[in-house]
């Protein structure tokens, strides 16, 4: 295999009410029409700095500063080699602060708040339905920052380590 291209990449999911804010995404390059995080890729001066391009992308697509969420977290780091590219997720969680307003309003898509419990049931792109998954089985219940690895059989998952 020749070398593959590197494409890093943030998504932030904020709760709030026992809902998730999810993105429909429209016009992507990278991914087909599906539900996923708000978030996006890397800009050149975000190089190593994924929760600027969280913050950036949170701006842009929901109206949303880093003042109007609380709780966030990065939890979750995946890698899928896809179209010849390795491909590196940066997955955030938050909570909408109390009076913040999402403007729904953006041309990536549709913003709308899905009931947590029917997240799942969403199509979406394969490494957001893996992690997200193990988010509502595991992740959600832990401080741990996960590792996952996307394969034909789905996502193996570490918590990742300093030692």
């Amino acid at each position: 295999m020749k070398e593959a291209a590197l494409r890093n990449m943030t998504a932030i999911y904020i709760e709030k009410d026992g809902r998730m804010l999810m993105l429909y995404r429209i016009g992507s390059k990278v991914v087909a029409p599906s539900w996923c995080g708000i978030g996006g890729h890397f800009q050149p001066q975000e190089l190593n700095k994924p929760r600027a391009c969280m913050l950036r992308e949170l701006q842009e697509e929901a109206g949303l500063c880093e003042s109007d969420i609380t709780s966030v977290e990065m939890r979750y780091v995946t890698l899928r080699l896809k179209n010849g590219e390795i491909r590196q997720n940066y997955y955030f969680f938050a909570k909408l602060r109390e009076g913040a307003a999402v403007n729904e309003c953006t041309d990536e898509g549709i913003l709308r708040w899905i009931p947590i419990k029917d997240v799942l049931e969403l199509e979406m792109p394969v490494t957001a339905k893996q992690m997200l998954t193990h988010y509502f089985g595991v992740g959600r219940f832990t401080e741990e920052i996960y590792c996952g690895v996307t394969g034909e059989a789905g996502m193996e998952f570490a918590v990742l380590q300093e030692f």
